[in-house]
């Protein structure tokens, strides 16, 4: 079993080029099977959750490979319907494959996703949504079985805001006839990402960024090249690292409006800022002083994905924070390891209090989820002597070997088999 080992306390310093989106690229790699052509994908991560994506594509017959950064998808030779149980519990995002496959081919027939243990994220809201369009949906023996030979165009009403099922119905959508609005959608950037991405294949897609959107049916779509916007998640979780270890840190491929939650709740006392249009820099002396709450909401709100990340930097920083999370009900799970390093967190239910000790210690630790692991890695570079994680697999889905990444900074890590 691999595992990272890092000896920390040194200051980060040097620069990052930050890679296309872990969350949108899985969602443009499902939209490629609706293209009548190529679909090239540019600056693509090198992570398990694109590997994983590219393989479910080669089950249901796609022409797939990569060429470097690049990720090539011909998708006509497709012929399958169903997703794979064993594949689909592996990854999350095969769920958006379900709108995609119910345009391509009027039939879908979807194992329940897996993904990180983060808490309960049930896919009514994409149901609910694909029976308002018509879809017909049998759920059985673990499988989620559609035809949307009858499927229609529809003004669709959200329970909330979620970002598959908004995703999944403008896939949905695209090829109906007519026009079909949904109402109450996400607003996070991989929203507008895919709009983008449809709208470049030739789709007539509207509203992305905004609480509505609307799809006008188009006949076909065709190949196009695409660049995926930058990793947020991945940019900011490096921010946070500067914030806890020090030295100064450029970002580029960034874009600043994406992080914008984030960089307000930096403590401005111990961290200087400074954004371009496709750049982030951070010069960070001395122990940060503590957030007093943090609460993760949807976007433009702070991110889940990077709560984990702000709990871990509020264990080295002065003062008391409360950390409440609003999104994911067990986002708290690391908590126990950063408490071997010697953290002081005390969590309630969806609320944590974290009270910053001076110093994070070395300790054998072990990545629960994606961001959790890497809080982990966060923690083991701030802190003395030497941190060992284990169960890096959970940070692979997310962020490219970190062993490769770091070192270029200054961090001292190394993976072992």
């Amino acid at each position: 079993m691999s595992r990272y080992i890092i000896r920390g306390g040194e200051p980060l310093c040097g620069d990052i080029t930050i890679k296309g989106a872990k969350n949108s690229v899985l969602t443009l790699l499902a939209a490629s099977i609706l293209a009548d052509g190529r679909v090239v994908l540019h600056d693509c991560p090198h992570i398990a959750d694109v590997d994983t994506m590219i393989r479910i594509l080669q089950k249901l017959g796609c022409r797939i490979y990569r060429n470097g950064d690049d990720v090539i998808v011909d998708s006509d030779g497709i012929s399958s319907d169903k997703i794979p149980s064993g594949l689909a519990s592996e990854l999350r995002s095969s769920i958006f494959l379900l709108g995609s496959l119910l345009s391509r081919l009027k039939k879908a027939k979807v194992a329940y996703p897996g993904g990180c243990d983060i808490g309960l994220r049930p896919i009514d809201i994409h149901l609910s949504g694909l029976r308002e369009l018509g879809v017909k949906i049998v759920e059985k023996h673990g499988y989620i079985d559609c035809d949307s030979t009858k499927a229609h165009s529809a003004d669709i009403m959200l329970d909330l805001p979620s970002v598959g099922a908004t995703e999944n119905l403008v896939m949905t959508c695209v090829f109906l006839d007519g026009t079909s609005v949904i109402r109450n959608c996400a607003k996070e950037p991989e929203i507008v990402d895919l709009q983008n991405f449809l709208n470049a294949m030739g789709a007539k897609v509207s509203g992305a960024g905004t609480g509505v959107i609307t799809v006008e049916g188009v006949k076909r779509l065709h190949g196009v090249e695409y660049t995926p916007i930058p990793d947020r998640i991945v940019a900011g979780t490096y921010l946070i690292g500067a914030a806890m270890c020090g030295g100064e840190l450029t970002l580029n491929n960034v874009n600043p409006e994406h992080l914008s939650s984030l960089i307000a709740k930096l403590p401005k006392s111990t961290c200087k800022i400074t954004c371009a249009r496709d750049k982030i820099n951070i010069i960070c002396k001395g122990r940060c002083e503590s957030i007093p709450k943090v609460e993760t909401t949807y976007y433009p709100g702070f991110p889940t994905d990077l709560q984990t990340q702000i709990l871990t930097l509020q264990t080295v920083s002065k003062g008391t924070s409360v950390i409440v999370e609003n999104i994911f009900e067990t986002r708290f799970k690391t908590v126990p390891q950063l408490l071997k390093m010697g953290a002081d967190v005390t969590v309630n239910g969806r609320t944590a209090v974290v009270r910053g000790v001076e110093k994070l210690t070395g300790a054998e630790v072990s990545a629960t989820d994606l961001r959790g692991g890497a809080s982990l890695v966060l923690a083991g570079m701030s802190a003395l002597g030497e941190t060992s994680i284990d169960n890096i697999y959970h940070i692979d889905r997310g962020y490219e070997d970190l062993s490769r990444i770091l070192p270029a900074i200054g961090v001292k890590i190394k993976r072992t088999d």
